[in-house]
């Protein structure tokens, strides 16, 4: 059996730029719910069986507190901003289990249930479903992959190797190397994702590169640069990394079984009936 895991935050940013505007009777903005919560229940009819969603209930988390510059709600349209706890109700209520994070972020309980789902060997393949390259990170093999639902396009780590020119367990390294504008980090000055792909395809973490740059392998240009750059930033580095790094401690789920979908809550379908 496949498990889904999705995005619910990206999807919901995703819909309220592409849906037409639909306001329930009290005049709250529902329309990116709608469109999300359908698309979702498009999978399910589709024979989805296991399904998770992760949103981010506040947009800060334990990040925020590690380096000011992160990511905050600052500037998120009220009416998108609005329905994160009316998404979340609804999702509920069909009947697919939902991880609304408030000290982590989706990313976080997205790698969390990604690395157990992975562990059990019922499963046959955890699919995360995000364009986000944060959990590129999480890819293995063909066993745990990323699907941009979008484009419909599937990576597994040979993509992964492909897209950035290093392997997942490098991407929270290369992050913190070229920046990550979204999350609200900068990079280390000098580097680029061609530098940070060239380094890190023969030292996979920074602990893995020669201080001396006499020592890097020849093929890589500026490397006298590149190392003044790194070692200069070195502590903001380490913690541009420690930001990109995903958690899997996250609580997410008991057994797989908690993931499989049995169809709506009860007090949905008492008011379908009435």
């Amino acid at each position: 059996m496949d498990v889904y895991l999705i995005d619910g935050t990206y999807e919901l940013f995703r819909h309220f730029f592409a849906v037409p505007s639909l306001k329930d009777e009290k005049g709250q903005e529902v329309g990116a719910t709608r469109g999300v919560v359908n698309s979702i229940q498009r999978m399910i009819d589709g024979g989805v069986t296991h399904i998770g969603v992760a949103t981010d209930h506040i947009i800060e988390s334990f990040r925020n507190d590690l380096y000011p510059g992160y990511k905050t709600g600052a500037g998120i349209p009220p009416d998108l901003y609005s329905q994160f706890p009316i998404l979340e109700q609804a999702l509920e209520a069909i009947g697919v289990l939902v991880w609304p994070m408030i000290e982590f972020e989706a990313d976080d309980a997205l790698a969390a249930a990604a690395w157990k789902a992975a562990q059990d060997p019922s499963v046959d393949r955890v699919v995360i479903c995000t364009p986000d390259k944060d959990l590129s990170q999480c890819v293995s093999g063909t066993r745990i992959v990323q699907l941009d639902r979008r484009s419909n396009v599937i990576r597994d780590e040979a993509g992964v190797v492909e897209k950035f020119g290093v392997k997942p367990e490098s991407i929270p390294d290369y992050l913190a190397l070229v920046g990550d504008s979204a999350d609200g980090f900068p990079g280390v000055p000098t580097w680029g994702k061609k530098a940070a792909s060239s380094v890190l395809s023969n030292y996979p973490h920074f602990e893995d590169i020669p201080k001396d740059w006499k020592d890097w392998v020849p093929s890589i240009r500026n490397a006298r640069l590149l190392s003044k750059a790194l070692f200069s930033f070195w502590n903001d580095a380490l913690l541009f990394r420690t930001l990109a790094t995903l958690r899997q401690d996250v609580p997410v789920f008991n057994t797989i079984d908690d993931l499989r979908w049995t169809g709506p809550r009860p007090a949905l379908n008492a008011r379908q009936q009435q």
